[in-house]
């Protein structure tokens, strides 16, 4: 063979081998895309069930302890600010994030202002209806813990590979952008005080 033959060969080796690395990488970026926005979907998931349990309890809690309005008017406003407050799946940017989160904590605190009041009501506390409720509220806290977990993790290892080198310049040529996390409430570092 000639010598200008073996660098024809070599040089379309080479493009073959740059264009199957660049569709592979390409393709892998939007697997990642894709599976981030399926946990974020999840997180949504999760959160929605949790709205969905609070009419019950606030009617349940309600029927016991009418004179707590400003408490149940508390609920409402925040249920209602956490469902109406959105993250474009697409983008799921740090700021948008924070500010689901802030709203999702601002149910967070009213619900458990909400269960506070239970203790002045021991017949509410033996009620069935009740104690169903507050244990699906709780698994639902869990699965939120969980599902933003595995949402954090998922996202992770998308960032990892928007961001590492050389696949770094495929997501630069094609616009993949890094995604949020969730991040602990500012709040959640201060130690509970507990006075006897």
């Amino acid at each position: 063979m000639k010598k200008g033959t073996i660098t024809i060969i070599v040089i379309v080796a080479l493009v073959l081998i740059l264009g199957i690395w660049m569709k592979n990488t390409y393709n892998g970026m939007v697997k990642g895309q894709e599976k981030v926005s399926a946990a974020w979907s999840q997180v949504e998931n999760v959160y929605q069930r949790r709205a969905d349990l609070v009419p019950n309890l606030v009617a349940t809690v309600k029927g016991y302890a009418a004179h707590e309005s400003s408490t149940f008017e508390a609920v409402t406003a925040a249920r209602a600010k956490a469902t109406s407050t959105t993250v474009d799946a697409s983008t799921l940017k740090p700021e948008e994030i924070a500010k689901y989160q802030q709203a999702q904590g601002e149910l967070s605190t009213a619900i458990g202002r909400l269960l506070m009041i239970t203790e002045n009501y021991p017949e509410l506390k033996a009620n069935q209806n009740f104690l169903e409720l507050q244990a699906q509220l709780e698994g639902t806290e869990n699965r939120i813990a969980t599902e933003r977990m595995k949402f954090n993790d998922t996202a992770r290892e998308y960032n990892t590979m928007v961001r590492s080198f050389p696949a770094n310049i495929i997501a630069w040529m094609f616009n993949f952008e890094t995604k949020g996390y969730f991040e602990a409430d500012k709040e959640a570092q201060k130690a509970p005080k507990v006075n006897f």
